[in-house]
């Protein structure tokens, strides 16, 4: 009974959004480099790039460094703004500079210094995970909330939804979740530059996968709190409830095995082994049926069968249903209680 009643809750919270666009299938070959091989078929040309990306994901996750950052004056509230160039230009000017809201906690002499990189769901708003910002501030920690590429400050005036991150455009989703992970590493390295001993990572979402991705490849990082989870990025887009409209784009094109296959390089299933020296939490909600709960519990398996060690929480909700009151709370509860511990105590 209870599951009926969440999975009709979350399917009535869905359907509030009504400018989901079908956008056409495209492999993204302008998005990648061929290596030569412009004469190939468009799979084939795709799985050569992957095969090379997979063979040194290091280089291809590690940014430049830059010293190029801006920090705002204080407002009235005590927030800051930083900004930075990203360390992969795509061709929208407005996504190429990298927005950052920054919630610096009181100093407390008697404890470590503290910070978060705190990276929002897919098509989140400016104003997405602030109050949890403010829950890290109020635990010890600064909270640095990155806008990902193509969401709110970053959207080029064609849009109205961040269908650049998530879309039928192969290349292009890899290339700019890519571009979001290395965002968030020159992120963390400012953290580092201003003093911060201890930096963890939260994501929720698109987020959480974006988090591990980043945490795969970043020594600073000590902890990763990971909100909503699922080993393989294909499968949610093919079988998840926010992102059935993708899935319309990209059937009778390609299967979800090729996709899978294609899309190896942004799935947290590949860098797990990475995780042994970080401490994870993994969240996911009972009746989710954006992150279908058979792929979380996948997850979650896939790490105690490697022996990475991890904590876990199962909300006793859905998917959106978990920024709804009273879940919010206890969910900002679970992620906040955890990386305090982590970094704090």
């Amino acid at each position: 009974m209870l599951q009926t009643a969440f999975h009709a809750w979350e399917r009535r919270l869905a359907s509030v959004t009504t400018d989901r666009v079908v956008r056409p299938f495209d492999w993204g070959l302008d998005w990648i480099s061929t290596n030569g091989h412009s004469a190939m078929p468009p799979l084939q040309a795709m799985q050569e790039w992957v095969a090379h990306v997979m063979e040194d994901t290091d280089a291809f996750f590690t940014p430049p460094p830059t010293r190029d950052y801006s920090l705002s004056p204080r407002s009235s509230d005590g927030e800051r703004l930083l900004t930075f160039p990203t360390a992969l230009p795509t061709p929208h000017p407005a996504n190429n500079t990298v927005s950052c809201r920054w919630f610096e906690a009181r100093a407390d002499a008697s404890a470590p210094r503290a910070a978060v990189l705190v990276l929002p769901q897919w098509n989140a708003d400016a104003e997405g995970h602030v109050g949890l910002c403010r829950l890290l501030n109020w635990s010890g920690m600064g909270a640095l909330r990155l806008s990902l590429p193509y969401h709110d400050r970053r959207m080029p005036p064609e849009l109205h939804r961040a269908d650049y991150i998530v879309s039928a455009n192969v290349a292009r989703t890899v290339q700019v979740c890519r571009q979001a992970v290395l965002d968030a590493r020159r992120a963390i390295a400012w953290l580092a530059s201003e003093g911060y001993e201890r930096i963890g990572i939260l994501g929720s979402s698109l987020g959480s996968c974006l988090a591990l991705l980043t945490t795969a490849d970043e020594p600073l990082i000590r902890a990763e709190a990971l909100n909503h989870i699922s080993p393989y990025f294909a499968d949610v887009v093919w079988r998840g409830l926010s992102t059935e409209h993708v899935r319309q784009g990209l059937e009778g094109h390609i299967d979800l095995p090729t996709l899978r296959a294609l899309w190896k390089p942004i799935s947290p299933r590949w860098y797990l082994d990475r995780l042994h020296d970080r401490r994870t939490l993994l969240v996911y909600a009972r009746y989710d049926l954006t992150f279908p709960v058979d792929l979380s519990r996948d997850l979650v398996r896939e790490f105690e069968e490697r022996h990475v060690a991890h904590e876990f929480a199962v909300l006793p909700c859905g998917h959106y249903s978990t920024g709804k009151t009273p879940f919010k709370y206890l969910d900002g509860w679970i992620l906040s209680r955890f990386l305090k511990k982590a970094l704090i105590a």
